[in-house]
Formats: C-alpha cells, structure tokens, sequence
C-alpha cells in the first residue's frame, strides 16, 4: 500500500492523487484501504515519517563511525545524504514536496526529524569551526546550502546521467568542504 502511495505521490503528487487512484493501482477495494488509514492524508505521513527516519538513522550512523574529525564527518554525512536522495528518489521527492500537505499534528514527527538531521549537520560545522577546519560565514546558511544539494538529486541524477553516484558523491562532499571553508 505504501509502496503504491508512493509511486502515485511522486508522479501525481499528493493533491493529484486520490484514494480510488491509489485502489486500483494495488488492486484493492477503496474500503480496504482506510482498514490501515484512515485518511490519505494518514498515508502521507506515514511515508514521511519512514523517510526521515531512514534519512537520520542512516547520517547518524555516518557520522558516528566516521570518528571524532569533522571533516571526516562532514564527508560521511554528505555521502550518505547524496546516496539517500539518489538511492530512494520517489521517497525523497515525496518526502520533501508534499510534506507541507500534511497537517501539524501528522507533520510533527517527521518535522522533529527533519530539525535533528539539520542539528547535526549545523554541530559537525560548528566543531569543525571550533577546532578552525571550517570557517564558515554562518553555520546555519551552511548546513541549509549543503542539505539543499541533496534535495535536488531525485529530479535530474540517474546512473544514466553521465556521471557515477561515487562520482557525484566525491563532487557533493567537495562543494560542502568549499561551503563550510574547509582549511
């Protein structure tokens, strides 16, 4: 059901998609479908709940197993945010397009995530202020330009595009270290 939401989302987008659409595309009666939501506003939000925690979960784990230097945690936390994007396009675009279709109360959690991601992003470029590998103008607009290259990907990356996701990676993490004036 989610899977189908999804691919219904991301090329209809959540206002151009309705319940009955998303029905017959998994084959099932539209009654069926408010047995696990009670809204497709509910599905929505379960999609974007899924995409920030496996975002998070997965620059958390970057960052931890990238030891204590920034730059080195900086370079993992951009490899695994490109890698997200361009791995889980639909979710990405999903994620990021309609979540503000979402009602406050169904938003939050997936808000509260989205607001952690960013924290930790803002604390590696603020550590690596502090110990002068980065001298950013300002940590926040930093943090906001680099996760913002991110977003882009799942509208114009395939593996087709001329150009490897190792690749692409290698160029993301070299324009975060320009953004954060990396030393």
């Amino acid at each position: 059901m989610l899977e189908g939401a999804l691919r219904l989302f991301a090329t209809q987008g959540f206002h151009g998609s309705s319940m009955r659409e998303l029905a017959k595309l998994i084959e099932l009666q539209p009654s069926a479908l408010y047995v696990e939501f009670p809204s497709k506003e509910h599905i929505l939000a379960e999609l974007v709940l899924v995409g920030h925690e496996a975002h998070h979960k997965a620059i958390r784990a970057a960052v931890l197993e990238a030891g204590t230097d920034p730059t080195s945690q900086l370079r993992a936390l951009v490899g695994v945010h490109v890698r997200v994007h361009t791995t889980y396009p639909h979710l990405a675009i999903v994620v990021n397009r309609e979540m503000d279709a979402l009602s406050p109360d169904l938003a939050a959690p997936g808000v509260a995530l989205r607001e952690q991601s960013s924290r930790l992003l803002i604390e590696v470029i603020e550590r690596g202020t502090a110990l002068k590998r980065f001298a950013p103008e300002h940590a926040y607009v930093a943090a906001a330009a680099i996760g913002a290259m991110g977003l882009r990907l799942p509208y114009w990356y395939s593996p087709a595009s001329g150009i490897g996701l190792e690749e692409l990676v290698e160029h993301h993490v070299a324009i975060a270290l320009r953004i954060v004036g990396a030393k």
